[in-house]
């Protein structure tokens, strides 16, 4: 029951953060707003690391360097997507990969989990891929002045993205127990490598308009709060559940941006976050 909550937990930090991130992105690049957001959510985890009880071991360092890697990948090329694209169809279709894939590298480890939980992990993948289809009443729509539409160049970001955070969960799973806040702070490390590489290259390594930097700060905050509870569910729980739980973070993207933005959201994508909710369950009392 404890992996399940702290999976809820990161599904509402991710949710919310990936709507800041998406409303920032639409303001200035998506690089501009990571480069400022990940050193500051590693300053959070150093600040509050050496409190909470663990020990620094080679191989959960590692892991969580991996993660960090795989996750500053995926956001970016997600909050280019965001930037461009609908973001009620962007953040649910990212995770489709996102539960899926980790999902099937459970399976290939060899966890069987039980009956009820396996057909909440089945519902909740159905749930996942009826929340991410693009209706007519989303597609190409205008939100929030921001003319948006499903490109082919906004399907390789999203794909992308999804693969990418992916791979992050792997490696968050794979960190194991005992390492305390350590290899989060290895992961964040990691990512600010990757982006402010990326915006040096790109030559976009120029820090935000002032408002843009305010909502950095709170999605630093959602980051640490959201990949913080991740690792410890799943250090506590199979990776097939704690994953598909975790994935289920569109909801929260989709409500803000319906009741914020305006978005309109299709009846099918409505009855999948009420099928999400039901797979939450099956997977809890299981």
């Amino acid at each position: 029951m404890t992996a399940v909550l702290l999976a809820l937990l990161a599904a509402v930090g991710y949710g919310v953060s990936d709507f800041v991130g998406g409303i920032a992105s639409r303001r200035v690049a998506a690089l501009r707003v990571v480069i400022v957001s990940y050193p500051i959510s590693l300053l959070m985890v150093l600040a509050v690391a050496p409190l909470v009880a663990g020990e620094l071991t080679t191989e959960a360092m590692l892991w969580g360097a991996a993660s960090g890697v795989a996750g500053g990948l995926a956001v970016w090329w997600f909050y280019l997507a965001l930037a461009d694209g609908p973001m009620s169809v962007v953040s649910p279709l990212t995770a489709v990969l996102v539960a899926g894939v980790p999902v099937a590298v459970g399976f290939v480890l060899g966890e069987r989990p039980g009956p009820l939980a396996l057909a909440g992990v089945v519902l909740a993948l159905v749930a996942v891929v009826m929340v991410s289809r693009e209706t007519a009443e989303t597609a190409g729509e205008a939100v929030d002045g921001h003319r948006v539409s499903f490109t082919p160049r906004i399907a390789w970001l999203t794909v992308g993205s999804g693969l990418a955070f992916a791979v992050a969960f792997v490696c968050l799973h794979e960190i194991g127990d005992g390492g305390g806040l350590w290899p989060l702070a290895a992961s964040r490390a990691s990512a600010t490598v990757v982006v402010w590489a990326v915006a040096l290259a790109s030559a976009q390594f120029v820090a935000p308009p002032r408002g843009v930097i305010r909502l950095a700060l709170l999605i630093a905050f959602l980051d640490v709060v959201a990949n913080a509870a991740m690792m410890y569910a799943f250090s506590g729980g199979l990776l097939s559940l704690v994953s598909v739980i975790g994935s289920l973070y569109p909801a929260a993207t989709v409500l803000l941006a319906m009741t914020m933005l305006g978005e309109r959201v299709g009846r099918l994508q409505q009855l999948g976050m009420v099928l999400a909710v039901a797979a939450v369950a099956m997977i809890a009392v299981a």
